[in-house]
């Protein structure tokens, strides 16, 4: 991974931190729910109020602690989705080029706020600062390219039918109150991916940002007083796993859309049967990255980094199983283990770091159990393989070379900087190793035979595939996988339609 230029001044890595800390001081709306239009702060006024517990929220490249807030309860959802549902009809009637103004204005005021929120994401979550500055950059993207898709969509459109004696019109209508619930891993991104095509579609939202990640979720309600979106169109929840509980399971929820862990999706699935709501989940996932024999060694390894060391490894996308054809496979290995023993792990504020720290001490004793089952699987350890004796959530980036199928760390997802391999002879066994996982949501392929890697893209099962190509997502591409990585799809001309129910009208010709 090579570092990239960025356009904040991180000449002293102290002044960088008093600034984002005094943004948080003066513009973040801690202890507080966006409700209504307006921000509400949280109190104890309700008996289910008892169960409120302040949350901290660290520094992951100190552990320091940065803000103390408090979580809303339960108590507030119902607030939020009777507020969500009051709008919607107005909402879902405004003008398609009203609704595009208003994604065009949280995209500007987004671009007015860029080094704060660059800066609040590096503080909160620990991202180095280039990939914060591309983040913020995502998120920006991915409102003007709604405002521009829903504005391209016709209000109905004619279908040619069989029947000469009627006329048959499609009409795409909104499904109604969203409930949005996004990780901590991609701050701003994640919520962008739900919130820009919901609002396109003239949906009203319910939204919990990670109570890990606040700092920067929390700017949206300033952005949304600032360009007087309607009351009640969005209403922010900074909440717990039982704020998220209430609003999939709440009766005035159309629609969820959840981004997370597999185990909580299971449960977000059960709570969307209540009511038979539609849903929409994107989940865990184990890609795979297949290097062919004809391919460049120095771009593999360019790709393979980016792949499972970009955001320390917590992207659901990370390419974390490396398959690489046994003839090259040492060479790959000997220039791989130098390429990452170079990588600078440091202060996501330092304009230098490569790799950042992983974003709580959760996360960190969970990657922290999987360098302890490599040794007790006894896997041969290439690089890495430990933490970092210093202060904050740092772990080395790792791999592990011939790891069984079998395997835990093969087979499950660690959302962390670790790679396992194996080799192959030939690409049918590629795709079989490659397509041996519950989860198949991306993959990668790196060869200089285009033709035989597109038969492989087309093999491998997998949403999305990258081709001699780091791991970008562009807004007119639809995201999701198959098997157990999700169902559904956000970005693109799909992330617009899932949020939206056609309907069809039929009258005389």
């Amino acid at each position: 991974m090579s570092t990239m230029p960025t356009s904040l001044d991180v000449s002293n890595l102290a002044i960088c931190k008093e600034n984002a800390l005094k943004v948080v001081n003066e513009e973040i709306m801690l202890n507080a729910v966006y409700l209504n239009g307006q921000w509400v702060t949280i109190e104890v006024t309700h008996e289910s109020d008892a169960a409120l517990k302040e949350q901290n929220l660290f520094d992951p490249s100190s552990a320091e602690l940065i803000a103390k807030t408090r979580l809303a309860s339960a108590h507030y959802v119902d607030q939020a989705a009777r507020a969500a549902e009051q709008a919607f009809e107005d909402w879902s009637n405004t003008a398609v080029s009203d609704r595009a103004r208003y994604l065009s204005g949280i995209a500007d005021e987004m671009q007015k706020r860029f080094d704060k929120l660059v800066s609040l994401s590096v503080l909160n979550n620990g991202k180095p600062i280039v990939e914060a500055e591309l983040d913020v950059n995502d998120a920006i993207a991915c409102y003007r390219y709604y405002a521009k898709l829903i504005q391209n969509q016709p209000s109905q459109s004619l279908v040619e039918t069989g029947e000469p004696s009627v006329r048959l019109y499609k009409c795409n209508e909104p499904v109604g109150v969203c409930a949005l619930i996004v990780p901590w891993n991609f701050p701003m991104v994640t919520t962008a991916w739900k919130l820009a095509p919901a609002l396109a579609a003239g949906c009203t939202v319910l939204l919990k940002p990670s109570e890990v990640t606040l700092l920067p979720e929390l700017m949206l309600g300033n952005i949304l007083e600032e360009i007087n979106l309607p009351k009640g169109v969005v209403n922010i929840l900074p909440g717990g796993a039982d704020v998220g509980a209430a609003m999939t399971s709440h009766p005035l929820v159309d629609k969820i859309s959840f981004t997370g862990s597999n185990v909580v999706g299971e449960k977000v699935m059960v709570q969307a049967a209540q009511g038979i709501k539609d849903i929409s989940l994107e989940l865990g996932g184990k890609s795979a990255i297949v290097v062919r024999a004809d391919a460049n060694i120095d771009l593999a390894c360019e790709l393979i980094v980016g792949g499972i060391f970009a955001n320390c490894g917590q992207i659901c996308s990370a390419t974390s199983r490396l398959l690489v054809h046994a003839d090259i496979a040492q060479t790959l290995f000997s220039k791989l283990k130098i390429v990452i023993e170079a990588l600078i792990v440091g202060d996501g504020f330092d304009s230098t770091t490569q790799m950042g720290p992983l974003v709580s001490e959760a996360q960190f004793k969970q990657v922290k159990k999987y360098f302890d089952i490599a040794a007790d699987e006894q896997l041969a350890c290439l690089t890495g393989g430990q933490t970092l004796q210093q202060e904050g959530y740092f772990v080395m980036p790792t791999v592990y070379t011939e790891v069984p199928t079998t395997s835990r760390l093969w087979r499950e997802e660690i959302f962390g900087p670790v790679l396992v391999t194996q080799t192959f002879s030939s690409d049918e066994e590629a795709v079989k190793l490659a397509n041996d996982s519950q989860y198949a949501l991306a993959a990668s392929v790196v060869s200089t035979n285009e033709q035989a890697a597109m038969t492989l893209a087309r093999q491998i099962r997998a949403g999305h595939v990258w081709i001699n190509e780091f791991q970008i997502v562009l807004p007119e591409a639809g995201w999701g996988g198959f098997k157990q990585s999700g169902i559904g799809r956000e970005l693109g001309e799909d992330g617009l339609s899932a949020y939206q129910k056609s309907k069809h009208i039929l009258l005389p010709n």
